[in-house]
């Protein structure tokens, strides 16, 4: 892993090259997205299965594109008592974090004469996409728990769960423990673009809905950002990525395996530190050398480390925590001594883990908060998945006559200004009618 000094030319063009990578689609894969959104349009479920056999190598028909309460059942069993246990602890602590996030509706007085107001209620469907994980071998059951349980806190009655199917036609019996345990109404047997055009349009089988939430790949990311307004989506996220924050007294092994904790992730992953500290730079990029050769997935960890990694080597913290904002990163660790204190001058970052012993896995598994975080440096404007993602605000407004008579003037005259007439004239018959 390569050290920079910052600032220099070769560090501000290494950040740049990170910065920049951003969530560029090329005009074929649009075009190739469009088609098969398009497709599931016209033509449902049997577009879904001709895909499936196609891309997944399932034979599926309408009567098996969603798994049976039987599939269920028997994914229950299949499971470990020890695999129930974390996720039964992921899933409590999950909903714990997330019923805070809850809004309640809400009417004021503020003038005389007025109510005003805003209704809070959830969508009536959500779509969440779960990655099928190297065909099922590698479930990402946490996905599950982060995707739903948002939706069921918020109220959503039907929540409806897609992932890719195995060959065998059926879904990994983690992903189906996992999607009990969450509250989802149904699990449906695709995946990719397809799977979000059928929670899009909706098909014989599989109903439309109100929101799509999840991260999935380049081509689940395409087709959320192309079906958006018709549906509401949670983001549109690129590779993960990881920023730390080092100081002296930070253990080198520990910021090493964080760093290849993301960069295993995707080729296109990025993994940065900034440190204070020359010796923490040195030891760090020694521990990473040694570290990766261990990996199942070393080829991509080496691919994202070589592209997309840095140790970049500050004056001191506050410049550290000012590149930060500049990245503003998904995931940002503070291994420095009293993170807390530097908590005000954190402005960009997905989530924030503050302290040696609370490394990002933690948030990916079982501390609470959403795993489903802006990237690319869109934390900048963007939010983690929440229960928000699921709600509506209507607004309420209600004037009794001397309040409306109060206020009249005033409408008219920026309705004059804007040359709408019309808004004007809405106002002035009621004014007639009060003289």
């Amino acid at each position: 892993m390569k050290i920079y000094h910052y600032p220099s030319n070769s560090a501000e063009k290494k950040l740049l090259s990170i910065i920049n990578r951003g969530l560029a689609f090329t005009r074929k894969q649009n075009l190739e997205v469009s088609r098969i959104l398009e497709d599931v349009r016209k033509n449902g479920d049997a577009a879904l299965i001709r895909y499936a056999a196609r891309f997944d190598g399932s034979r599926l028909s309408p009567d098996n594109l969603q798994a049976t309460p039987q599939e269920m059942t028997a994914a229950l069993k299949q499971v470990s008592p020890d695999f129930m246990g974390a996720l039964d602890r992921a899933a409590s602590q999950i909903e714990d974090f997330h019923r805070r996030q809850l809004r309640q509706s809400w009417i004021a007085s503020p003038r005389e004469g007025t109510l005003l107001g805003q209704l809070v209620h959830p969508v009536d469907a959500a779509g969440v996409y779960v990655p099928g994980g190297k065909g099922g071998r590698t479930p990402l059951a946490s996905s599950v728990l982060m995707g739903a349980i948002p939706a069921r806190i918020a109220g959503v009655k039907n929540i409806y769960m897609v992932t890719p199917p195995t060959a065998e036609g059926g879904v990994n019996p983690h992903l189906l423990a996992a999607a009990h345990r969450a509250g989802v109404t149904a699990v449906f047997k695709t995946g990719s673009a397809w799977a979000i055009g059928a929670l899009a349009y909706g098909t014989t089988t599989i109903p439309r809905v109100d929101v799509i939430v999840g991260p999935g790949n380049i081509y689940v990311t395409l087709a959320k950002k192309l079906v958006s307004g018709i549906v509401g989506i949670d983001m549109i996220a690129g590779p993960s990525e990881i920023m730390i924050v080092a100081d002296e007294t930070a253990d080198p092994e520990f910021v090493a395996a964080d760093l290849l904790s993301q960069a295993e992730h995707d080729a296109l992953a990025s993994s940065v530190l900034a440190t204070s500290s020359r010796r923490m730079a040195r030891e760090t990029a020694k521990a990473v050398s040694s570290r990766i050769q261990s990996l199942s997935r070393r080829a991509i960890a080496q691919q994202s480390i070589s592209k997309y990694g840095a140790i970049l080597v500050v004056a001191d913290i506050p410049t550290a925590i000012d590149l930060a904002n500049r990245i503003a990163p998904e995931h940002l660790e503070l291994q420095i001594q009293d993170p807390f204190s530097r908590l005000d001058r954190i402005r960009h970052a997905g989530a924030v883990f503050l302290g040696g012993f609370t490394p990002e896995p933690v948030g990916d598994y079982v501390a609470g908060p959403n795993h489903v975080l802006p990237t690319a440096g869109t934390a900048r404007f963007s939010s983690a998945l929440s229960v928000e993602h699921f709600i509506k605000r209507t607004s309420l407004i209600h004037y009794t006559p001397s309040a409306f008579r109060q206020e009249a003037e005033d409408i008219l005259r920026l309705a004059e200004i804007e040359g709408l007439d019309a808004h004007a004239n809405s106002v002035r018959v009621r004014l007639r009618k009060l003289e």
